[in-house]
């Protein structure tokens, strides 16, 4: 028996421009690499085609699908993912008519069995975490599937869902991802310019769920359980990464790294006593940060730590997440940017609600912050997000399913136009990053990362075209 497991690239929101966006970031497929090592384990073959790393024309990437002759063939979509995963199954399904296709991912999970309603190529869908689903779906041969947890099917010609599966309790229990199975890897990945010390590096997730409510976040696979790996688990996985491909630093992107306490800390305790050499990144929410942590997590190996600001508007910040007075943010930014750890904001703008008033308090907080850097989302309202079911009372709402990978405004709050959005998201960027400080810090770059730095010059004309085009 053999799976492979495609990944679909998705929509190129730059239009008719190059797209350069795999010079700043390429993240291995993380939910696919568990599944895939959760099969190696139990005797299943499995073999990986990402679309992110290794982008191919959709007759190129059939042909090879078809040579491959795999026996299942599983898709993980995003929602700007999902119609061209659809396509390339299609495709797959005129030349292996009989090779069973399944879906997974937030799309999948977040819109549910009547997807099977609308898109005939796809068989079953996996909704919720997919290890042990997938498995007794191949398992069972893929019969009596109204008996395997988690499993979408059509019962007379209609989509419906098995029943929902329970969480994993215990992630130490799984393998580590299989990062053996991405052709080269860790060649093809990076992490953003300039966010990291040394290369090769990559990307981990040691946690799934998320206790907290905030309105604009999908959690239609892990739903709200939060679990985490022990430190002990976490330690063998970088030293796995260290000896086994030669990885120097990681980014953990979990939301709430820091939310255990004393998980943190014996992370940072178990890392010196095993003197593994790699360092690493990490998110922390604002209310988990104290002076005491920041030093230890500086000791231990941590370079930048990314904290989710959202918004410089207060009454925003009360609609769509738990409110953290921002002179509080600003003092603690800065305890951390003294302790010397970088330190990049993430802000998100077109929310509902929000208006021109409040986006222009939010690049003036923004610009008043100790921040090395910040990443600037436009507002996408997920199918899987609580904001989603109400979306259209607050504005227009263009679901253009490609377009909605949070790169492009789909949605426009009342008393607002996309010109306006537009305006503002450039003007945002613009004036963050024409400063002289922001300048003489990436200039530190050329020592303190110089591998971004060179990257940045090899792609240099290609980024300058780019920038060109835009309006910042």
């Amino acid at each position: 028996m053999k799976v492979l497991f495609i990944h679909p690239r998705g929509n190129n929101w730059l239009g008719d421009m190059k797209d350069i966006s795999s010079i700043f970031n390429i993240m291995p497929p993380h939910g696919m690499m568990s599944i895939a090592a959760f099969l190696e384990q139990r005797g299943i073959e499995t073999a990986f085609i990402d679309c992110y790393a290794r982008p191919l024309p959709h007759d190129v990437l059939v042909a090879e699908i078809v040579r491959q002759a795999p026996d299942v063939v599983g898709f993980s979509c995003t929602t700007s993912s999902f119609l061209e995963g659809y396509r390339i199954a299609e495709l797959v399904k005129e030349r292996l008519h009989r090779v069973p296709i399944v879906f997974g991912g937030a799309h999948a999970c977040s819109i549910g069995p009547c997807l099977l309603d609308r898109f005939p190529a796809i068989d079953f869908l996996v909704i919720g975490e997919g290890e042990n689903s997938l498995y007794e779906l191949i398992d069972a041969g893929f019969s009596n599937v109204a008996g395997i947890p988690g499993i979408a099917f059509r019962e007379n010609g209609q989509g419906r869902l098995s029943s929902v599966r329970e969480l994993i309790d215990d992630l130490d229990t799984l393998p580590f991802p299989a990062y053996h199975r991405l052709p080269g890897f860790p060649h093809g990945y990076n992490l953003p310019l300039f966010s990291y010390p040394s290369h090769p590096n990559t990307s981990i997730i040691s946690s799934r769920g998320c206790p907290y409510q905030c309105s604009y976040c999908d959690r239609s696979v892990f739903s709200r359980g939060f679990r985490f790996n022990s430190p002990e688990y976490i330690v063998e996985h970088l030293v796995y990464l260290n000896r086994d491909f030669g990885i120097r630093h990681v980014f953990f992107y979990d939301d709430l790294f820091t939310f255990d306490r004393s998980r943190v800390e014996r992370f940072c305790a178990l890392l010196g006593q095993k003197r593994v050499a790699v360092t690493y990144n990490c998110i922390a929410r604002l209310e988990h940060v104290d002076s005491d942590l920041v030093s230890l997590l500086k000791r231990s190996g941590c370079w930048q730590v990314n904290f989710g600001i959202e918004s410089g508007d207060p009454e925003l910040l009360k609609k769509h997440r738990k409110f953290y007075g921002l002179d509080e943010v600003g003092r603690k930014l800065r305890m951390v940017k003294d302790a010397g750890l970088r330190v990049k904001g993430l802000f998100m703008i077109g929310l509902p609600g929000e208006s021109a008033e409040s986006i222009r308090r939010t690049i003036d907080y923004a610009l008043s912050l100790p921040l090395d850097e910040i990443n600037v989302t436009k507002f996408t309202p997920f199918p899987g997000a609580p904001v989603f079911k109400t979306i259209r009372e607050h504005g227009e709402f263009t679901e253009d399913w490609p377009s909605m990978n949070c790169l492009n405004f789909v949605f426009v709050p009342h008393g607002m136009s996309m010109e306006e959005l537009e305006g503002l998201y450039n003007e945002f960027i613009s004036r963050f990053y024409r400063r002289t400080r922001i300048h003489l810090g990436y200039a530190k770059m050329l020592w303190k990362s110089p591998h971004s730095m060179a990257t940045f010059m090899r792609h240099l004309p290609e980024i300058v075209s780019f920038e060109m085009k835009q309006k910042w």
